[in-house]
């Protein structure tokens, strides 16, 4: 799942490019193809594909919009990264104080839904 979502965010699938079968992503990474069809089904209700039934799994048209919104927040943040590097600060506490903002961003609803139920 995690590799689908990847190559939508950067680009190396597109809307309307159809995955692999079921049969073969099972054979591929050798596990159970009941596996992967939880992880296509949950693919998607998050909304990255679209399944049709006998035709297969495509990439969905709203993909490409998250795609193009998560190379903004890379942006974002490699500029952030950048900015704060001169401060000497280790990657972990760097990791720590991004995860605390977050935390603290939910407690006080300054995102509104975007965040909600997040861990």
């Amino acid at each position: 799942m995690e590799q689908v979502k990847h190559a939508v965010e950067i680009g190396a699938l597109r809307e309307g490019d159809q995955l692999p079968t079921i049969r073969k992503v099972a054979e591929e990474l050798v596990m159970n193809p009941n596996t992967v069809v939880r992880a296509y089904r949950e693919l998607e209700h998050e909304g990255v594909i679209e399944l049709k039934h006998g035709s297969g799994a495509y990439i969905k048209g709203s993909a490409g919009g998250r795609a193009r919104l998560m190379r903004k927040a890379q942006a974002v943040v490699q500029s952030a990264i950048e900015r704060l590097a001169p401060l000497g600060l280790t990657e972990e506490e760097l990791r720590r104080v991004f995860e605390n903002e977050l935390a603290q961003m939910r407690v006080d609803g300054r995102n509104g839904k975007a965040l909600e139920g997040k861990p």
